[in-house]
């Protein structure tokens, strides 16, 4: 071999030697973020609440179950008048979504005598009922009720 050959040879051995030790380094340093980090708020939080769920309350549920309407004795607007209910009954079962009439309502399963689908004229998308689903399941936590 001539002499830069031989360098040339000698120069890519130390480039994928240092390589090597880079990966190696990285490796070891490397921390994945923990998935609650990567995901957002915890579903038993009051923030889950207000970013992920109260938005689809609201586009969704609030021209007939917030401020002066109260279509079949429903208010969403507070954790108290949720978990009252309305002429139906309870409509949120914390820490039991498969209990939760709102969870049947908002899939379009309700009663056969009555099915009371909601909102009436279109369907949640799978991810909203998911994340109402998540949330009820996880205790239905909601920020403090204004003091009246």
């Amino acid at each position: 071999m001539h002499r830069t050959e031989l360098h040339r040879t000698e120069l890519q051995r130390t480039a994928l030697a240092l390589a090597a030790s880079l990966l190696a380094a990285a490796a070891v340093l490397w921390r994945p973020a923990p998935a609650a980090a990567q995901a957002g708020p915890d579903p038993a939080s009051a923030a889950f609440y207000t970013q992920r769920v109260l938005p689809i309350l609201q586009t969704n549920c609030y021209r007939c179950h917030a401020g002066m309407n109260h279509r079949g004795g429903l208010s969403m607007e507070t954790r108290a008048s949720l978990l009252k209910g309305g002429q139906d009954g309870t409509v949120v079962v914390p820490g039991h979504a498969d209990q939760s009439l709102l969870v049947k309502l908002i899939r379009h399963e309700g009663p056969a005598n009555d099915p009371m689908p909601m909102p009436p004229k279109s369907k949640l998308s799978d991810a909203e009922i998911a994340t109402i689903t998540q949330w009820i399941q996880a205790g239905a936590v909601m920020p403090p009720d204004p003091v009246q």
